[in-house]
This record gives C-alpha cells, sequence and structure tokens, in this order.
C-alpha cells in the first residue's frame, strides 16, 4: 500500500472514530486545507444546556476532494482531555476548492466536561482528495470556548428623591458545565456600574465594584437624573462578558 492511500485510510479512520490523530502534520500530493474559521471567528460561548457550533474548512485539490472532516479537542493532540467530532463530513465534490460547513455538538458536563476546560481550544482537520493526495493538520485552528455568564441588576428604592442615596445592587452568575446548572462569579471580579441619562443614547461608567463571595453586587450613587442604571462585566479568559438588563430610575 502507498503512503498516499495509507494516508487517506487513516483519515477515514479518523472519521470514523471522531478522535484528533497523534501524529505529525503531513501532506501528500496537491491536497490543501487552506483555512479553518470556527464560529465565524467569534468566542463559543456555551451555557448550562446544549448547543451546536459550526467550523468551516477550505481546502483545494486539482482533482476535486473526496472528503473534508474536522475534530474539535482540547488539551494536547497526544493526550486530549475532551474531543467533540463533528455530526457529518463533507463530499465527495468535483470542486477543485470547496469550503466544507461541519456542525458539532457541544454537550455540557460531558465536552466541555468542566469549568477547566473553558478557554483554547483547538481543531484537527483534514482533507483527501479521489487520487489519494491528503493533507492533514493536527492543529489547523484555535478558538475561546467561555462560559456563559447572566448578570441582574436592581436600583432601588424607585421613584427617589433628588440627590439622594440610591442603592443599586446584582449579581454575577456563570454557567457551571459540569452541574448543569449557573454557579455564583468568584469573589473579586470587576464589575461596572454604568448610567445612561433619560434621553441619552450611550451608557456611562459610574464606578467599578468588585463582587462579593457570593457573585453579589452593591453600591449607593447620588441621583440627580432619571435615568437607567446597569451592570457591566467584561468577561475572562473563561467567562463571556455580559451585561444585565437596564433598571430605570424615577427622580423626583
Amino acid at each position: 500500500m502507498s503512503s498516499a492511500v495509507a494516508a487517506a485510510c487513516g483519515a477515514v479512520a479518523l472519521s470514523a472514530l471522531a478522535v484528533p490523530a497523534a501524529h505529525a502534520d503531513e501532506q501528500f500530493g496537491d491536497t490543501e486545507v487552506t483555512g479553518v474559521v470556527v464560529n465565524d471567528g467569534n468566542p463559543v460561548v456555551v451555557g448550562t444546556t446544549a448547543r451546536t457550533v459550526t467550523v468551516e474548512v477550505t481546502a483545494t485539490d486539482p482533482s476535486g476532494l473526496e472528503q473534508i472532516n474536522a475534530t474539535l479537542y482540547h488539551g494536547s493532540i497526544e493526550a486530549p482531555d475532551a474531543t467533540v467530532p463533528s455530526t457529518a463530513a463533507c463530499g465527495p465534490t468535483a470542486d477543485t476548492t470547496s469550503t466544507c460547513t461541519l456542525t458539532f455538538e457541544l454537550t455540557p458536563g460531558t465536552a466541555p466536561a468542566d469549568d477547566a476546560q473553558a478557554g483554547t481550544w483547538k481543531v484537527s482537520a483534514f482533507a483527501i482528495a479521489p487520487d489519494s493526495d491528503a493533507h492533514f493538520l493536527d492543529t489547523a485552528a484555535t478558538f475561546t470556548m467561555l462560559r456563559q455568564t447572566h448578570v441582574t441588576a436592581d436600583a432601588t428604592p424607585e421613584p427617589v428623591k433628588w440627590g439622594k442615596n440610591l442603592t443599586v445592587k446584582g449579581g454575577v452568575q456563570h454557567a457551571g458545565w459540569a452541574t448543569g446548572t449557573n454557579v455564583a462569579a468568584e469573589a473579586g471580579q470587576a464589575v461596572k456600574l454604568q448610567f445612561r441619562p433619560e434621553g441619552c443614547k450611550e451608557f456611562k461608567t459610574v464606578k467599578t465594584v468588585l463582587t462579593g463571595a457570593d457573585g453579589s453586587l452593591s453600591t449607593t450613587v447620588r441621583a440627580y437624573h432619571d435615568g437607567t442604571y446597569r451592570w457591566s462585566y467584561a468577561g475572562s479568559s473563561g467567562t463571556a462578558a455580559a451585561v444585565s438588563a437596564g433598571d430605570f430610575v424615577d427622580v423626583r
């Protein structure tokens, strides 16, 4: 069996097993994977329930493409701690250049298994041509997978007298992938309190507050104008950015 044919057989096996191959990048003949785009170039935000994500793999070969496929994984290619296969490969096609849109099912508690798997994930990809040319990439692309964030806001009293103290509370929670429930953010996370006066278009930051041990937020401000308050969380290396719904306050 030629090395090119063996490579093609290996690619088919990879597709069937849905795990990244533990070998160096290899290219046989004219086949080339020229681009991989995950989720239109945006971070993948995962909550407490299953969601799908798409990956576009572009490949080329003068004789067309027999199969294009990819696998998402976390950790090293030699020993990943999570893998997600595509729901179906693309091909065959006579087109010399083809962009394959692959779909992946992400299931919190399985893949990603737990919150420690937030952050950088990788894509292994391959393409095979009808003449047995092939291209394998262990790390065809990297992307960020983030825990979904929920932020709440509540201002009291409502209405409030002009110049009096207004208390704005709230909280920050992140998706807990292992439990399938939302959990409180860690203490010490910086969150901005923002205000938009009535009749204005933009929110302005009033102050920055740190979350409490239970992810709670609380601060006081002087009330001088009718307007809307909200909390804005910038996100982290493993958690998505989010803003709360606004709470309108009438000043009398």
